[in-house]
């Protein structure tokens, strides 16, 4: 069957340098015809003979290899980018979709279901056997397993016009980005910059072979460690302009315009609500989640902005008045490739606080292992480095995760560096999903992985990382913990298989260790002496933790805003001048700025990488983050490191995965429904 190598590989931890993308289509295809073989046998299930096991739990175990291979080489898509695994990937993309969306259209295959589902020993199934009969019929329907046969050939057609032109979005936004750089061969532009972009802007030109260490040139691409920094602290006007604006016209140029590609997106995801029985596409993406409609996940945004707009409209006051104070001009509004500099500005001047400050304390090394340690004091559990592991580059780690019995629990990867052969941001991903020991059955392990774009170490020296990134790891790490500390008995069930305005939950409420003093103590060490961060720094950077939290806080409230318009009324935005009518919807939402800068909608991955990825869910953020502060609380007051606390934690929602309604699992450990002021006090907006 060809399972010993490449894609089809039944084990957890692979040889990568056997996926390669002369084997992506041969393997895909053969797993595609083992899966449709499994398929038709529950197909030809009699109605007589019909049972869970052999209908809806027959369901559930099919299509098992085609998963693990179409994961692994989707992940390799993400990390590894090449013109040949690009090309296999696209023309095996439109048959996988086809299959997949298939399913759940396939009219003998729902006969097969509801043979079962009409029998009386539906009302004898009890706990995750109800669970999987109740989300299998309601995926089932959600799909279009009701649909006449010229409305589901017509489905068809648009999940799979779907997953071409999101690809194509995606690899706009990755080329784009790529094709981008800056050299500046003039030393005396860098005024300002900490001494860590300068090193890095160094490395960078080295590594094209730019430049040298007599005539040394400093090279800036889009990658979030090579333009934050300049945008944030140099002094070069010009510079940040010239930066700022590259990063603006990403996915809005030739040949990489996103325009037309939204577009598209848009009236094909309304056509798929449409023929779904939905008034928009938010409303069917909603159904199913906590939020259980497009309007209401609007209000929330909606709510959670009036309760900041006060907080927020003193903040533009006060960096407008204190960039008047500052230069000795009448006030104005700023330019956008200004607003983050004087606003860094600002923060040092109120705060003394210098965020370079607090990098020398966060080697990449050490906050992993202070990382590890929390969740072995919380979550009785321990990670373990795993030598001599096949990876898909020389930087990524392999470690185990194993219980405090000493039981394995899973498998994972960190990738954490950025390369021109990756896509940008941070991510978690599961590449297998194992299964509890059930009986006599030994344990299945998980297998996940965690990626970043991070500061990359200089020469010898470690990565140091801002706290920023810290947060990120240590959001990242969150996700990863939600899939490998599940115990549910049903794949489909387990981990982050959870509706997406709970699975930020556990991700979000791991960045507060990363402000807490007794848990910084583990970590937080200087590179070079091991001391950890000064009181002085440590209070200076709880103080400033809140700078402009309201500001923060509408940046995200608009791109959830942004995204809710965008699928809850389409049509506007199908003609005319696309950032212009996107801008109407926000304007209320953003900092006044003096002239108006392209929206991040041609650059918005979140929404237009993948056919659903976050689109009509981008507010999950906020809502999870209203989760997270208010079951923080319960940690704050029962003790950051109270093992109790932690095991009621992983106890309640990370081992549950989609096993249960997650407003029953977020009660069963506050004991009550969430309270959104949590959030509210935590950002200093009470």
């Amino acid at each position: 069957m060809g399972n010993e190598n490449g894609f089809l590989n039944s084990e957890k931890l692979v040889d990568w340098q056997q996926l390669t993308p002369d084997r992506v289509e041969s393997d895909i295809e053969e797993a595609l015809g083992q899966t449709k073989a499994e398929i038709e046998v529950i197909c030809q299930v009699d109605a007589s003979n019909a049972d869970f096991e052999n209908t809806f739990l027959a369901l559930e175990n099919a299509g098992e290899t085609l998963l693990r291979a179409w994961g692994r080489v989707e992940h390799l898509t993400s990390v590894n980018d090449s013109k040949e695994l690009r090309e296999a990937y696209n023309n095996m993309l439109p048959k996988v979709t086809e299959f997949n969306s298939g399913i759940p259209l396939n009219p003998r295959l729902w006969q097969a279901l509801k043979n079962f589902a009409g029998k009386s020993e539906v009302s004898s199934l009890r706990g995750i056997q109800k669970r999987l009969f109740e989300e299998t019929v309601a995926d089932f329907e959600q799909a279009g397993a009701n649909l006449n046969a010229t409305s589901k050939s017509r489905l068809e057609e648009i999940n799979k016009e779907l997953a071409q032109k999101t690809q194509k979005y995606s690899e706009n936004v990755l080329d784009a980005t790529n094709a981008y750089e800056l050299i500046i061969e003039d030393e005396d532009r860098l005024a300002g910059l900490p001494e860590s972009a300068r090193a890095g802007a160094f490395q960078s030109a080295k590594s094209k072979e730019l430049g040298s260490e007599e005539n040394p040139v400093w090279r800036f691409t889009l990658h979030a460690p090579s333009i934050m920094p300049v945008l944030k602290f140099a002094e070069d006007e010009e510079l940040r302009r010239e930066l700022y604006e590259a990063s603006s016209s990403v996915g809005a140029a030739e040949p990489y315009d996103n325009t037309e590609l939204i577009r598209e997106i848009l009236k094909l995801r309304a056509e798929k609500a449409t023929l779904l029985g939905k008034d928009n596409f938010a409303d069917n993406a909603l159904q199913r989640r906590m939020a259980k409609s497009g309007r209401a996940a609007l209000e929330f945004v909606e709510d959670l902005h009036r309760k900041t707009k006060e907080a927020f409209d003193r903040e533009v006051d006060e960096l407008e008045q204190f960039v008047a104070k500052e230069t000795g001009k009448e006030r104005e509004r700023l330019e956008p490739w200004s607003a983050t500099y004087w606003a860094e500005k600002l923060r040092q001047r109120k705060y003394d606080f210098d965020e370079e400050a607090v990098r020398p304390y966060f080697p990449i090394d050490r906050v992993l292992a202070g990382m590890f340690q929390i969740a072995e004091r919380l979550f009785s559990v321990e990670m373990r480095e795993r030598e001599g592991s096949s990876v898909w580059h020389k930087d990524v780690k392999v470690y185990d995760l194993l219980d405090a019995s000493g039981e394995l629990l899973g498998y994972f990867y960190a990738d954490w560096h950025p390369r021109e052969e990756k896509r940008g941001g941070a991510w978690m991903n599961f590449l297998d999903t194992g299964l509890p020991g059930l009986g006599d059955s030994k344990r299945e392990p998980h297998l996940g992985l965690i990626c970043g774009n991070l500061t990359a170490p200089i020469g010898d020296q470690a990565a140091l990382l801002t706290h920023y990134e810290v947060e990120t790891v240590f959001h990242e790490f969150g996700h990863l913990l939600h899939h490998l500390l599940s115990d549910v008995e049903i794949k489909s069930l387990s981990g982050v298989n959870v509706a997406w305005d709970f699975v930020e939950l556990p991700s979000q409420i791991m960045e507060n260790w990363c402000w807490n003093r007794d848990s910084l103590d583990l970590f937080a060490r200087h590179h070079e002496t091991g001391d950890p961060i000064p009181e002085e720094l440590f209070q200076k950077m709880q103080a400033a933790r809140n700078f402009n939290a309201a500001i923060a806080m509408m940046r995200q409230l608009a791109l959830g805003k942004m995204d809710l318009e965008l699928h809850l009324n389409p049509e506007k935005y199908y003609e005319g001048n696309l950032d212009e009518l996107v801008r109407q919807e926000i304007e209320d939402y953003s900092i006044p700025l003096k002239i108006k800068p392209p929206t991040i909608v041609r650059r918005f991955s979140h929404l237009f990488s993948s056919p659903v990825g976050y689109a009509a869910g981008y507010y999950s953020y906020k809502w999870a983050e209203v989760l997270d502060a208010d079951a923080f609380t319960r940690f704050a007051k029962e003790g950051v490191f109270n093992r109790d606390t932690g095991m009621a934690f992983r106890e309640c929602v990370l081992s549950k995965g989609n096993s249960e309604d997650p407003m029953e699992l977020f009660k069963r450990f506050m004991g009550r429904e969430p309270e959104p002021e949590a959030l509210l006090v935590r950002s200093g907006l009470d």
